[in-house]
């Protein structure tokens, strides 16, 4: 009787294994083809069902798109484009004293003498780069922009920083991890067009838009060394 009750167990747990994962495989294949849409027709179905599956399943997700054939690079990418769908509202209410800009210090110019702190980079606005475009438009709007190597400097940032709004710039993996850490905050993220550790590029203007900086001002601002006129070229998957 006891074998025969330890047999059905092993039987239904084995059941229940099988549907889970029959279920797992296709909230994984839902979560891509709405992801699709989002990145290819701007359409957002379903966001919280989204950021689920990214924030629960990100490894398995990942490993999932590579063994249907698609890029694993579409996860971040899908991650950025709904957490800045969802937080866009709300972020755009929040005033730039109450955010920062976080830029990568990849952007910075090959021969960059600007010091490291504590803070990340002290940017002396040598004008040989994007970022001191970028730093100098939003210190005069208000922004507290921060330059930085790594995300070891951002926990240090957000212990030391009171802020409700967040503008990053990094490659989609690290900009979609980011904003999934600092989920308590409105976020907005511009991926990199190149990414890299040096002399990596990002669209400027894109950057300057999501600061409040209208189009036509946006546009004489943005350097061309910034890849500010290129296409864009974040939906290729």
């Amino acid at each position: 009787m006891i074998n025969m009750t330890i047999a059905e167990f092993y039987q239904i747990f084995g059941q229940v294994v099988f549907v889970a994962g029959i279920l797992l495989l296709v909230l994984l294949s839902v979560t891509l083809i709405l992801g699709r849409m989002l990145i290819e027709k701007d359409r957002l179905i379903f966001p919280k069902l989204l950021l689920f599956t990214m924030d629960v399943f990100y490894g398995l997700f990942k490993k999932f798109s590579e063994s249907v054939g698609v890029d694993a690079k579409i996860v971040d990418h899908i991650g950025v484009e709904v957490r800045n769908k969802v937080n866009e509202k709300v972020f755009q209410k929040i005033q730039p004293k109450d955010t920062i800009i976080v830029l990568p210090h990849c952007l910075r110019h090959l021969d960059c003498e600007a010091k490291l702190e504590t803070s990340g980079l002290v940017c002396e606005n040598c004008n040989r780069c994007v970022i001191g475009v970028l730093k100098t438009k939003g210190e005069e709007m208000g922004y507290k922009v921060f330059i930085i190597p790594g995300s070891t400097f951002l926990k240090k940032i957000v212990e030391k920083n009171k802020f409700k709004g967040v503008i990053g710039v990094a490659c989609f993996q690290d900009l979609n991890l980011g904003m999934m850490e600092l989920s308590k905050f409105s976020c907005q993220g511009v991926p990199l067009l190149r990414d890299g550790c040096v002399n990596t590029k990002v669209d400027s203007r894109a950057v300057l838009e999501k600061m409040g900086v209208k189009l036509k001002e946006a546009k004489k601002l943005a350097p061309k060394s910034s890849c500010s006129t290129d296409p864009d070229k974040r939906g290729s998957f």
